[in-house]
């Protein structure tokens, strides 16, 4: 067994030596002190060497500490530097940052300040258009109402008109601009629908309520139907006041239509009239005729019966009596002219009676005639043109 004794040293600041390196080379003996031992020279001398350091391990240790401190010494006043130089930068940096973050609420309030100024002052408008549009609505409803009178006027015209008689059932100008008006009505209606229509949709696109959580994007929006509004407004105003004057001018029409006709009829009338008086008056001329022609071929049987009398009574002379002596043609002619005289007289009677009849076809053509025109003119006159006094006036589809 060896003399020498293995004991554990004393530790020292392994720190301070790895930072500053290893200043010498270390021996054998100092190598194992790393492992954390050294040998003892014997049992005697343990004592003395258990406590001590070698003066190599105390100039390492010294050299240790010192640049320790050193390092130590620098890192704490790199440290000092550092933070007194982040402190600046952060405090400056904080500032700046807290600055513009003022600036750019203030800005954002001036802006939420300006727009809502802007929605405010639109709002308002849309309230006032609104309120606008809202009245053209009431006025396209009342024009809309007052156009079923003249509606129903027109059909009651046109269904009368077909309970004309005979040739008067024709379909003349009243009738034309009747299915004119007819459908220049139906035609109204249905613009005014479509417009109505617009309108209530644009109403509940300007619904206020809607625009006052509204931003920027938004307020382009309310502008934009805000003049949506302004035009459909214009629009209804024209719509009101061509409709108005299209079915004033058309009832113009109606009734000039009307007036012409009642005028063509109440003439045709006064015509036929005057001819039916005429007729009737030659209608008792020739039935007088009649009789007289009938008393002329009775007057004419009592002369011929007293010369074919005496023409019989001397065809019974005797022997050489019997002969054809002035008497005898005389006799003869008067017999053979009463019978000529009877015959035209009979034709004439014939032509008289055939007069007479054709006289009283025509008396039934012209009473019936004048019967139809005298119902044409209740109808057109008296019911179509009466009942059209009822119009609405037009100012009512144009107005408020």
């Amino acid at each position: 067994m060896s003399s020498e004794v293995l004991v554990p040293r004393h530790n020292f600041d392994s720190r301070s030596v790895a930072q500053a390196g290893d200043p010498f080379p270390p021996t054998d003996a100092e190598a194992t002190f790393k492992e954390g031992f050294y040998p003892s020279s014997g049992l005697a001398t343990a004592g003395y060497r258990s406590a001590k350091y070698s003066p190599e391990e105390w100039h390492i240790n010294n050299f240790s500490t010192l640049h320790q401190a050193v390092t130590d010494r620098n890192n704490a006043e790199r440290i000092c530097h550092d933070s007194k130089t982040l402190y600046k930068e952060t405090e400056a940096g904080t500032l700046h940052t807290q600055a513009e973050g003022t600036r750019h609420l203030g800005e954002r309030l001036q802006h939420i300040h300006f727009w809502k100024s802007e929605l405010q002052r639109h709002i308002e408008k849309l309230v006032a258009e609104t309120d606008l549009l809202l009245q053209q609505k009431r006025r396209l409803l009342k024009s809309l109402d007052a156009t079923e009178i003249p509606f129903a006027i027109a059909t009651d015209n046109l269904t009368c008109r077909e309970r004309r008689l005979g040739p008067d059932l024709v379909k003349d100008r009243v009738e034309e601009e009747l299915l004119k008006e007819v459908e220049l009505i139906s035609s109204i209606q249905a613009l005014l629908k479509r417009t109505l229509s617009q309108a209530v949709n644009q109403i509940k696109l300007c619904n206020r309520d809607e625009w006052v959580s509204f931003t920027q994007d938004n307020l382009s929006v309310a502008q934009r139907e805000e003049q949506a509004s302004v035009e459909l407004r214009l629009l209804v105003e024209r719509v009101l006041q061509e409709t108005a004057e299209d079915l004033r001018v058309q009832c113009s029409n109606v009734d000039q239509a009307f007036s012409q006709r009642c005028l063509q009829l109440t003439e045709a009338k006064t015509q036929l009239q005057l001819h039916l008086t005429q007729i009737l008056d030659q209608i008792g001329a020739q039935e007088r005729n009649i009789v007289s022609l009938q008393q002329a071929l009775y007057d004419k049987e009592a002369p011929l019966r007293v010369a074919q009398s005496r023409l019989h009574q001397r065809s019974h002379r005797p022997h050489m009596e019997l002969c054809r002596d002035t008497p005898q043609f005389s006799l003869v002619g008067e017999v053979g002219q009463i019978s000529q005289t009877m015959s035209s007289l009979q034709q004439q009677l014939s032509a008289a009676r055939s007069s007479l009849s054709h006289l009283e076809e025509s008396r039934m053509v012209l009473e019936k005639d004048i019967g139809c025109k005298t119902h044409s003119l209740l109808i057109d006159r008296d019911k179509c043109m009466s009942h059209r006094t009822r119009y609405p006036t037009f100012i009512a589809l144009s107005g408020y």
